[in-house]
């Protein structure tokens, strides 16, 4: 069986997302290389709840966030670092298009969403159970 296998990248800007699905694309491509393919529905639930977790951070904790992925055996770890200490707030969805949707989206997709304050700021971690 593969060990696991991790990336990290620290980024910023309007372009955070898009540099967070790079990443994730990248890691299962390095998990492919390594004998571990990642099934179509897992990298796109991923895709997801990296995107969410990475526009919450840029949008509500002052822009930069640093991403680490972890593919395991039997799951895939997706932690959010940012530089604020304020717990995401889920809150209802506005049907006016002003957001809403990302921490239940999050919350459905992954088997273990929490969020961990450390100094001076704080970490998201969503784990995707993979399919066995």
């Amino acid at each position: 069986m593969v060990a696991s296998i991790r990336r990290h990248r620290t980024i910023r800007g309007p372009w955070a997302a898009a540099e967070a699905r790079r990443e994730m694309r990248g890691l299962v491509a390095d998990a492919l290389l390594a004998g571990k393919a990642v099934g179509e529905v897992t990298e796109a639930d991923a895709m997801l709840v990296v995107s969410e977790l990475v526009t919450n951070a840029v949008r509500h904790a002052g822009g930069g966030c640093s991403v680490d992925l972890t593919l395991r055996p039997d799951a895939m770890d997706i932690d959010v670092s940012d530089q604020s200490r304020e717990p995401p707030h889920p809150r209802s969805p506005s049907p006016d298009g002003d957001g809403g949707y990302g921490w239940g989206i999050i919350a459905r997709l992954t088997s273990e969403l929490t969020v961990m304050c450390h100094g001076s700021g704080k970490t998201v971690h969503a784990r995707i159970d993979l399919p066995r």
